[in-house]
């Protein structure tokens, strides 16, 4: 009897406790973001990272960044993608890390 009334009053207790107590939720902001948005960069550079794009996304992103005739792609020892776009008029070299920043790099 005792056993059953230590194991009901410890099921009583524990359904008792917050559910935000349990599993607190990620941290928001766009510091915290694995991939951002298109128009969303949390980085003015390229952050190094193990990266998961595949060529084809890597140049989607570039594109809905705004750029245009995305050649030369590849990844690099940091896991960034790195190629040439065209914007604007002009060609540049570009970036997409693993968050998804697109950036113009020099």
């Amino acid at each position: 009897m005792r056993r059953l009334t230590l194991l009901a009053t410890t099921m009583l207790l524990l359904g008792a406790v917050p559910a935000s107590a349990q599993s607190q939720p990620a941290q928001s902001g766009p510091g915290n973001n694995a991939v951002n948005s298109s128009d969303q960069n949390n980085s003015n550079k390229p952050v190094a990272g193990r990266n998961s794009f595949t060529e084809g996304q890597a140049k989607s992103r570039i594109e809905d960044a705004g750029y245009s005739n995305v050649s030369g792609l590849h990844k690099d020892n940091e896991g960034v993608w790195r190629g040439k776009a065209d914007k604007a008029g002009s060609k540049s070299d570009v970036s997409v890390d693993f968050q998804g920043n697109v950036n113009p790099t020099k």
